[in-house]
């Protein structure tokens, strides 16, 4: 972590000393441009990504360059246990989804990227078609981590993780994590393609192989910590 914090640091330094000497860097590689997701992350992302969680115009101007489709959401009253601001419902992208979630912009943001620069090239790479649909466990859950009765709150409760549990592509095959991962055949070389594309554009992702609980899915949120496992 502190290792990408001093290299975010020095870029976003040599990109403020090239704007006063006047020369302006393409917007991909301009802190205060419009995130496009068309454009594969780069080290300037998760920058960006941070910029979009209070500011619902940047927010969509950002969402604007992405195929989903996504509806804004009331915020909820203050007084609520988990109260949200800056939500959106996405109802799907290049593939539908197994059911619409809620998502902070970040995280919608954040899936947009995922699906056109990770999951859709996997897919090409491995089975050569698209993925379809994307099946998922929910996003917004107002608990503790791990459901505990104490302890702080998890990312679900801002709805800003998501967890994936499986796919399926264009010919009918149903990638699922809880029986796919193991082993080493193309599914289980998918699902760990997907996983290490995730990381590219989610701060965090936890696989099966992170612990017990997360056996059946992708847990990715937008939480500050760089994590991926």
């Amino acid at each position: 972590m502190g290792k990408t914090l001093t290299v975010l640091a020095s870029l976003l330094l040599a990109v403020l000393v090239a704007w006063w000497l006047g020369l302006r860097p393409a917007d991909a590689w301009n802190p205060w441009a419009v995130l496009d997701v068309r454009q594969p992350p780069n080290l300037l992302t998760p920058y960006k990504l941070s910029r979009l969680r209070a500011d619902p115009e940047l927010c969509r101007q950002a969402l604007q360059t992405s195929s989903l489709r996504y509806r804004p959401q009331s915020d909820s009253p203050a007084a609520a246990n988990c109260p949200l601001r800056n939500v959106w419902r996405i109802e799907g992208g290049q593939a539908r989804l197994s059911s619409s979630f809620l998502a902070s912009c970040p995280l919608a943001v954040a899936y947009a990227l995922f699906e056109v620069h990770g999951l859709q090239p996997a897919a090409q790479r491995v089975f050569g078609q698209p993925v379809t649909q994307v099946d998922h466990l929910g996003s917004f859950a107002c608990r503790n981590v791990y459901h505990r009765k104490q302890g702080r709150l998890s990312q679900h409760a801002s709805a800003n993780a998501l967890d994936i549990s499986g796919f399926r592509l264009q010919d009918g095959q149903r990638i699922v994590l809880a029986r796919d991962w193991q082993g080493d055949g193309r599914k289980a070389d998918f699902l760990r393609q997907v996983q290490e594309a995730a990381c590219a554009s989610f701060s965090t992702v936890l696989g099966p192989e992170y612990n017990a609980a997360h056996h059946n899915h992708f847990h990715a949120d937008m939480g500050f910590w760089q994590i991926c496992r």
